[in-house]
């Protein structure tokens, strides 16, 4: 089963500081049919204007994974962690037993783009982790490179949590497939360009739903740039 839904159809929040959109149900916007896929609880595409950000704050028992599309994320926790997220870097923070930490964007005259993504965990009350590791375009050019796993595999960020997440650009007649294991879901999401998966067109900000499918497939993309869940039902 394929379900296809459009970018303009998720939860939208503007607080003149931060520009959100909710692919599931997130704070203010509530959808009981959208309260995530799989163990995929949250992806919010955040957009924080100069000088601004997240104050302090906690979180505990998840696993958050920050993707940075434009400018930089200024990350500061209680573990003692002070660091700069770029576009390329994939950073994974296990919350645990509870973290606090903070996220700005300190820069005057340049917006910070990036998603924020929240995995339930497979384990509970752990001591919080931090993980940060660069993926440049070379790593992701013309395919699904995987870049967080519950196995460290192919050097990716480690998650306490039942799930992939592979990171791809696609350009013209470049092409990938990933196969999906019986009982998986697959949740894809466009991050921007256009790209077809699994026969459907996907624009910025699309997501296609995939459940009882047996591969992902991404093709004729155009300037496009994706990510790919595999999740536990």
């Amino acid at each position: 089963m394929l379900t296809l839904r459009r970018s303009q159809e998720r939860g939208h929040a503007n607080h003149g500081w931060l520009d959100s959109h909710h692919s599931f149900s997130f704070a203010n916007y509530h959808d009981p049919e959208h309260m995530g896929w799989g163990n995929l609880r949250v992806i919010n595409e955040d957009r924080i204007a100069p000088g601004t950000g997240f104050g302090t704050h906690g979180h505990r028992d998840m696993e958050i994974v920050s993707y940075v599309l434009q400018g930089n994320l200024a990350h500061k926790d209680s573990m003692g962690n002070v660091k700069g997220i770029p576009p390329g870097d994939v950073q994974r923070m296990s919350a645990g037993s509870g973290v606090m930490h903070s996220e700005f964007n300190h820069a005057p005259d340049q917006v910070t783009h990036f998603l924020q993504i929240w995995i339930q965990p497979n384990v509970t009350g752990i001591a919080p982790s931090y993980e940060q590791k660069t993926f440049g375009e070379v790593d992701k050019r013309g395919r699904l490179r995987l870049v967080a796993s519950p196995d460290a595999a192919e050097g990716s960020v480690v998650l306490h949590a039942n799930a992939r997440i592979y990171a791809g650009l696609f350009d013209g007649s470049e092409s990938a497939q990933l196969q999906l294991a019986t009982g998986r879901k697959g949740y894809v999401h466009l991050v921007r360009g256009e790209l077809e998966v699994n026969g459907h067109l996907l624009k910025a900000g699309d997501a296609l739903l995939l459940q009882d499918e047996t591969s992902v497939s991404v093709a004729r993309g155009h300037q496009a740039e994706v990510l790919v869940f595999d999740l536990e039902s």
